[in-house]
Order: C-alpha cells, then structure tokens, then sequence
C-alpha cells in the first residue's frame, strides 16, 4: 500500500512535467514563430487572446501542482519507503521546477504578458511592430528556458523512478 500511496503522486509529477514541456516547447517551436510571420498588430492581439485563455483550472493546476507532486514523491520515497537516491532525484526535480519554470514566469513572462495584455492595438504597423519586437524575444527566450526546465524535471523524475524500480 506504501508503494502504491508513493506511485500515484510519481505519476502524477511524470504526466504535468510532460505536459508542461509539451506547451511550452510548443509555444517556442510553433506558437512564437508562427506569431513572429504574422502582422505584428495580429500577433499582439492573438497572444492577448492567448495570455488570458490560459489562465484556465487545468493549465494552472499543472503549471502549480507539478513541483508539490514532485516534493510530495520525494518525502514518501525518503520517510516512507527508505529510497533516498530517488527521493534526491524527485527533489531536484522540484527545485529545478520551481527555479527553472515558475520563477522565470512570475519575473520575466507574466510581466510580459501584462505590459502586452495593457496594450492597445497600435493603427500604425511601425508601433505595432515595435511594441511585437519588445516582447517577442524576451518572452521567447524565457519560454525556452521553461521549456528547458521542465524536460529536466521529466528526466529527473523518470529517472527518479527507474532507480526506485531498481530499488536504490
């Protein structure tokens, strides 16, 4: 029962960290690009659109929840299961998480949204583009390294599970 009480929360970290590489490797390899060859005036409105929609229970429970299920494995592994070398690796995980994707995102990608989000759709396309060009690369670059961050989570627990199979 210990071992399935332990299991739920190492899935559940498995499936969010996945799912979280997964928007924000979208966003930098399509979403972004895709914005980026479209009308600057286009591009601001669509991720105006884009920054609000997100903000939905499922996307901001996984974006949250991802490093308290990781934690969560990590204590079970280490107090109830005596696994320490995969407790460690769920706990990297977490803190890579929390360093790596939701700092970055309360520092630099929400402020960013929100200077946007307050934008007007410039008439002019020179000052749309300017306002696109201000926030494009800056967002891009900060997702990527959410993106980066995540799949090192994943890794981390993945890897925190095999060695927990393997009975560390």
């Amino acid at each position: 029962m210990k071992t399935l009480f332990t299991a739920v929360p190492a899935a559940v970290t498995l499936l969010m960290a996945a799912g979280m590489t997964g928007v924000f490797f979208a966003f930098s390899t399509s979403v972004m690009p895709g914005l980026d060859a479209s009308r600057p005036g286009t591009a601001i409105e669509a991720m105006q659109h884009m920054n609000r929609k997100i903000l939905n229970p499922l996307f901001l429970s996984s974006f949250t929840l991802t490093p308290v299920a990781a934690l969560l494995t990590a204590i079970l592994l280490f107090f109830l299961l005596d696994q320490k070398t995969a407790a460690l690796l769920f706990l990297a995980a977490a803190v890579v998480y929390v360093v790596g994707s939701i700092a970055p995102t309360a520092v630099v990608n929400v402020p960013l949204n929100n200077v946007l989000d307050a934008a007007s759709i410039p008439a002019d396309p020179a000052e749309a583009a300017r306002i696109w060009a201000d926030y494009t690369g800056r967002w891009t670059a900060w997702n990527h390294l959410r993106g980066v961050a995540c799949g090192i989570t994943l890794l981390l627990a993945a890897f925190g599970m095999f060695v927990w199979g393997r009975g560390s």
